[in-house]
C-alpha cells in the first residue's frame, strides 16, 4: 500500500494498481459493498476491504485528500490497529490545502435498530463517539467508552486497540479471502473466556476502543468530517453503514457547513446513553 498526496477535493480514493486500467474507488458510504466482519468497498466488481482502520486514521488526523494505492484487494491489516498507518501519516506530514473543509452538521437525531443493537448520530458541536457492547464471553463481557474525537485523543485513546475476535472466526475470515497474513500478532484472539495473545491487552478495555475506532472509521465514509455525536450499542460495521445511508437520505437531517477548525482538548469522556427505542 503506498498513499499519495492529491488535490484539494479529490476525497479519499482506493485505486487497485494490480489491476488493469488501475481501477478507483471513492471512499463513500453508497459503495460499501459488504460488511461481514470488515468494511469492504466497491465499484462494480473491483473491491477493497478491511478499509476502516485506515479511514478512521484519517477521519482522527484530519486527512481529507489522498489516493491509496493496493496491490490487492485488502488494505494490510498491519497489527490490527490504527496505530501503524498513524505513526506512518504523522512521519510523511500533512499539508495544508487552500480549499475550505466542508463539514456535514447533524440537525435532528437519526437512529437504526436491528433486534438488540442500535445506532444514532445526534446533533453535537463536536464529533464524538460513545460505544457499548456486551458479549457473552468473560474475557469482554459488558465495556463502555466515550471519546470526544481529535487527533490526540484518538493517538492516545484509541489508535493502539487491535481488531478482536473468536479462534473459531478465524477459518471463516481466510475463506472469505481476509486476514491471509493473519495471526496473533496482528489480532486479538478470544476463546472461550481467555485471552489467546502472549502479552494480552494494550487497554483493559481494548474490545471497546476498537468498536469505536471502528465507528469512526465507518462513519468516515461520510465524505466529509461529521459534527455530531454517535452512539453504538451492541453495533457493527452493517449499522454503522446503514446509519449513514439514514442520515443523507433525510435531507431534513443534515446540512453541509464550513466552520473554522478548532483544537478540541484533553480526552472528555461521553456517557453512553441507553437507546430509548433499544430493547434490553
Amino acid at each position: 500500500m503506498t498513499l499519495r498526496p492529491s488535490a484539494a477535493g479529490t476525497g479519499i480514493v482506493f485505486r487497485r494498481i494490480d489491476l488493469p486500467g488501475k481501477p478507483e474507488i471513492a471512499a463513500r458510504y453508497d459503495r460499501v459493498a459488504d460488511t461481514t466482519l470488515c468494511t469492504q468497498i466497491a465499484e462494480g466488481e473491483v473491491r477493497v476491504g478491511t478499509v476502516e482502520h485506515l479511514m478512521a486514521a484519517f477521519s482522527a488526523l484530519g486527512v481529507d485528500n489522498v489516493v491509496v494505492e493496493l496491490d490487492g484487494p485488502e488494505v494490510p491489516v498491519m497489527d490490527g490497529s490504527a496505530q501503524p498507518f498513524v505513526f506512518l501519516i504523522e512521519c510523511a506530514q500533512l499539508l495544508e490545502q487552500t480549499m475550505a473543509r466542508t463539514y456535514i452538521r447533524v440537525l435532528k437525531p437519526v437512529e437504526v435498530e436491528h433486534g438488540n443493537k442500535a445506532v444514532r448520530l445526534m446533533p453535537a458541536e463536536r464529533f464524538g463517539v460513545s460505544v457499548e457492547i456486551d458479549f457473552d464471553s468473560q474475557a469482554i463481557a459488558r465495556q463502555t467508552c466515550g471519546v470526544l474525537v481529535d487527533a490526540g485523543a484518538f493517538r492516545r485513546e484509541l489508535a493502539k486497540a487491535r481488531t478482536f475476535g473468536f479462534a473459531d472466526q478465524v477459518e471463516q475470515l481466510r475463506a472469505l479471502g481476509l486476514i491471509r497474513g493473519g495471526s496473533l500478532d496482528n489480532a486479538v484472539v478470544v476463546q472461550g473466556d481467555k485471552v489467546l495473545n502472549e502479552g494480552g491487552l494494550r487497554y483493559e478495555d481494548e474490545f471497546v476502543r476498537h468498536k469505536a475506532l471502528d465507528a469512526i472509521g465507518d462513519l468516515a465514509l461520510a465524505g466529509a468530517p461529521i459534527l455530531g455525536h454517535y452512539v453504538g450499542v451492541r453495533a457493527g460495521h452493517a449499522l454503522n453503514n446503514a446509519l449513514l445511508l439514514a442520515l443523507f437520505e433525510d435531507a431534513e437531517a443534515w446540512t453541509a457547513t464550513h466552520v473554522e477548525d478548532r483544537v478540541i482538548g484533553a480526552r472528555a469522556p461521553l456517557p453512553v446513553g441507553r437507546l430509548a427505542a433499544a430493547p434490553y
